[in-house]
């Protein structure tokens, strides 16, 4: 692998408005945020600011939850805070809407629903549950719009067990969950972003709103929430591209722009891709990697990921899955430019990652909602926004990205986001610079691809939770499975769009 050259100076897009995305849309300002400690302290602030409108939609919703835990893990519950906040401002709209099947659970929370039946009789608080999905899809888009203006869209749940430093300590008095639990560190990420695109993604949640309530959001003035005069921004007066999945329902199509970008990314890269994501269960989107890597001077990829899923059947559906498809591309003729790792703590506790971050050759960066797996392609409906360096308006966040990318992994090694840069430059891989820096205490680990027992095998070969599409879930067995998804992928590598 050859060192770094300059920034390039011949980019095409990634992203094309009707292929992979829905719109592409001016930023004023942006900027990503990671871990929930920041965004939750940030989201108060932000709803405590919004004149007209609080929209939040999300896969789920915790009213329990305190958005700046104490050191004891309490704090103002959220749903108390949502309620001095309409008390405070009765004109001010705050609706929620969270995904319907997820929310059943909370039914059985005396808690809860005293806080929901508090919120219906409060005429500024409308709280929804969306099931406008097929059956056996989820609503997963994160996304919260203030005022039309101001909008956050990313992979943090304002729910319970989110809430996390970068810092990521063992036995943080903070992180306890409502049951008074403790539970481990969490990595995520979000962007802000501010300006026309902002207007876009509160369309987005308009659509949404009333495809769950046949209802509109009622019309605002306009004149918006600013940008908080503290908080510095990543990127300003760049475009971003918003990508969605949706599934075929009622009277809308299928949408499945972000697993398109998915595919066009890996097509696109140069010298590497770099994924924080929880899952991988995609056998179009592996296959696309295997084929990159059959290659004779092929990219590199590395996925920051959990160590396991989160929950048994999670671990049965996902983790099989995952260690399948690493060992399948493994196989290629490059496939060492292939390493997944976990991070773990100073004290070796492994670090759950919810984050869905995509980094291209520092010249791409995409935040949102959908998982490396099947579902996030064609099921759930999903959310993410792009800044890519090859439309005209973007041609100088190059040094932007590559900062937030350093960032990344040296928060993920224990080390400073300088010695990454230096590394890097040094020898021009991602990989051994990674290797490089590895060490004891925190840091990444290695996935351990241990083979799958039988029964998870059995499982994960046929996509039994996992399935491609709402129809895939009631085919039979011989007409679906990874084997059937990796030929799709290798099929559409074989006729992909070039890029330059």
């Amino acid at each position: 692998m050859s060192a770094p050259g300059p920034p390039f100076t011949d980019l095409s897009p990634i992203v094309v408005e009707g292929r992979n995305c829905w719109r592409i849309e001016c930023a004023d300002k942006a900027r990503m945020i990671v871990d929930a400690a920041d965004y939750f302290a940030l989201l108060k602030r932000l709803m405590e600011g919004a004149r007209e409108r609080i929209l939040l939609i999300g896969w789920d919703f915790d009213p329990r939850i305190s958005l700046t835990p104490d050191g004891q893990g309490k704090g103002e519950a959220l749903g108390h805070f949502l309620l001095r906040l309409a008390h405070r401002e009765p004109d001010r709209d705050i609706d929620i809407l969270r995904w319907n099947f997820g929310g059943l659970k909370h039914l059985l929370v005396p808690r809860i629903v005293a806080m929901i039946l508090r919120w219906k009789a409060t005429r500024a608080i409308s709280f929804r549950l969306d099931g406008a999905h097929p059956v056996g899809c989820s609503h997963h888009q994160k996304v919260a719009v203030f005022d039309d203006h101001l909008a956050v869209c990313g992979g943090i749940d304002v729910g319970a067990r989110r809430w996390d430093t970068r810092d990521h300590h063992d036995d943080d008095p903070h992180r306890v969950a409502p049951d008074g639990k403790p539970y481990l560190p969490w990595h995520d990420s979000t962007m802000i972003l501010a300006g026309p695109v902002g207007n876009a993604l509160a369309d987005l949640g308009n659509e949404r709103w009333q495809r769950a309530t046949r209802k509109p959001l009622r019309e605002l003035s306009g004149w918006g929430e600013n940008w908080p005069d503290d908080l510095p921004a990543d990127f300003e007066g760049v475009d971003v591209a918003i990508s969605r999945t949706r599934a075929e329902y009622d009277d809308s199509g299928e949408v499945r722009e972000i697993e398109q970008l998915y595919l066009d990314m890996i097509a696109a890269a140069r010298r590497f891709i770099y994924f924080e994501n929880q899952y991988f269960t995609c056998g179009k989107i592996a296959a696309a990697i295997a084929a990159r890597l059959e290659e004779d001077d092929p990219p590199e990829f590395v996925m920051v990921m959990p160590r396991t899923a989160d929950g048994w059947l999670e671990q049965v559906a996902m983790d099989a899955a995952r260690v399948r498809l690493v060992r399948a591309i493994s196989k290629a003729r490059h496939g060492d430019r292939l390493k997944v790792y976990y991070p773990r703590t100073a004290g070796g506790a492994p670090i759950y990652v919810h984050a869905k971050t995509a980094i291209v050759d520092d010249r791409l960066i995409r935040v949102g909602s959908a998982n490396l797996n099947n579902r996030s392609m064609g099921l759930d409906s999903e959310c993410d926004v792009t800044i890519d360096a090859g439309l005209p308006a973007n041609t100088e966040i190059l040094p932007t990205i590559r900062r937030l990318r350093e960032s990344l992994i040296a928060e993920h090694l224990g080390v400073d986001p300088a010695e990454v840069a230096a590394r890097f430059d040094d020898n021009g891989s991602l990989i051994a610079t990674i290797e490089a820096l590895r060490g004891s205490g925190r840091s990444l680990e290695l996935l351990d691809l241990v083979a799958p027992g039988p029964f998870d095998e059995f499982v994960a070969d046929n996509e039994l939770l996992d399935p491609t599409s709402p129809d895939a879930m009631f085919e039979s067995l011989a007409e679906r499975g990874l084997k059937k998804s990796w030929r799709r992928g290798k099929a559409w590598m074989k006729r992909r769009r070039p890029f330059r």
